[in-house]
C-alpha cells in the first residue's frame, strides 16, 4: 500500500475540484472540496483495493481528512488482519 494507489483511488473518486497531485499528504481533503458522499465512495474503494473493511470506530472525519491520515489507518487495518 502505497500514496500514490490511494492517490490514484483519490483521483477515481474523490471528485476534487483540485488535482490530488497538487495536495501534500498533509492537506485537508475536506478543505480541497471532497463531500460526505464522495468521501463514502472514496472508503467503499480503499475497502475494495486493500480487501479491508473500516469498523465503525473509524468511521469519522479525521480518519479521512489527509493521504496521512487515510495510509495510517489503511495501514493499521491491514496490520491487524
Amino acid at each position: 500500500m502505497s500514496n500514490a494507489e490511494i492517490r490514484a483511488i483519490l483521483n477515481a473518486h474523490a471528485k476534487l475540484p483540485v488535482a490530488v497531485d497538487s495536495l501534500s499528504d498533509e492537506a485537508s481533503l475536506f478543505a480541497a472540496g471532497m463531500t460526505s458522499l464522495a468521501s463514502v465512495e472514496v472508503i467503499l474503494a480503499l475497502e475494495e483495493k486493500f480487501g479491508i473493511e473500516f469498523p465503525d470506530r473509524m468511521m469519522h472525519r479525521k480518519t479521512f481528512c489527509t493521504i496521512s491520515a487515510i495510509a495510517a489507518a489503511v495501514s493499521d487495518l491491514k496490520a491487524a488482519a
